[in-house]
Order: C-alpha cells, then structure tokens, then sequence
C-alpha cells in the first residue's frame, strides 16, 4: 500500500516512478488512470477532483500497460494511423496482422497507439520492455515530441530513460 504520496506534474513534466518490484509503481498508475479506486487522499487536475467525472479523465489520458492491448486479428495500421507506425518503425508491417508481429513490434505497436492518441497525460509502465536500442531511441523521441506539445509524462521504469529535465519518485 502506497502512503504519503504526493508531487505536481506541470504542462511538459516527466515524472519517472522508480523502485524495487512491488514497491507500488503500477499501483500508483492505476490510480492515476482512475483504473484503481484511491483508498484515500486526492487526485487533483487544475485544482479540482479528476476522478470526479471518470470519462472526462479518461479523455485526457493515454495509458500503456504491461499489455501491449494489441488485438491480434487486426492489422498494424487497423490500430493505428500509418504516420504513427512510421515512428516507430513499423510502416512496412502496416498490412500484417498483429498476431505476427514480434514482442517488440507489438510493443511498438502500443507505443504509436499512445503517440496518435493526443492526448495530455501519457501514463506509461514499464514501457520499454522488450525494445532494442533504435525502439528505445524512437520511444525516447516520441516522449520528447509530446513534451514541446506541452503534453506530460508520468512512466515507471528500472531502466534509464534518456529524457532531458525529469523529476523522479523514488518510492
């Protein structure tokens, strides 16, 4: 259980979540995402309740979990626009059903789905298991694209995250 947990996440914020395993890292983000009921304390957006109105939260949100959440029978560009699956690499493979994408290319995959969404707060577990050093850097531009949109990052890693300006919660 998560106790005494706070910080501000301001328009074009990182925050990186670190500890050991079972320290509470997902945990934190699904309460964030509104996917896990707070057990108590607040989650504040501009000053008001952000779980208040559930859909309207969910609209501001991009969650990325531990599932990619890749449907097997679709294509790659089924998912997502082919602009997206240029960014990470995988426009060859727009027309292949996800079933056949590698680990990593589905990861990929769940990476550009985050990256069309436009939305404001990307919430993001362990994102890059599973990538290589070129996905890592194409992820990394990605994050640092959606920060000069003002877009904000909250993500939980044990790996090291070469983004530029990021707080960190050691929990």
């Amino acid at each position: 259980m998560l106790r005494d947990v706070g910080f501000r996440l301001a328009p074009s914020g990182v925050l990186i979540l670190r500890g050991p395993n079972g320290t509470g890292k997902s945990t934190l983000l699904r309460a964030l995402a509104g996917l896990t009921p707070l057990a108590a304390g607040t989650l504040l957006w501009a000053g008001a309740n952000a779980l208040a109105d559930l859909a309207e939260h969910a609209a501001r949100i991009a969650w990325l979990g531990h599932l990619d959440a890749v449907k097997p029978a679709l294509t790659a560009a089924e998912h997502v626009p082919v602009a997206a699956l240029a960014a990470v690499g995988l426009e060859r493979y727009a027309d292949l059903p996800a079933r056949l994408l590698s680990a990593g290319q589905k990861r990929r995959l769940a990476i550009a789905r985050v990256a069309a969404s436009e939305r404001l707060l990307w919430l993001l577990d362990e994102p890059t298991t599973g990538l290589d050093t070129t996905s890592i850097m194409q992820f990394t531009a990605l994050c640092e694209a959606h920060r000069q949109a003002g877009g904000m990052i909250i993500a939980s890693t044990h790996t090291p995250l070469e983004l530029s300006n990021t707080e960190t919660l050691n929990l």
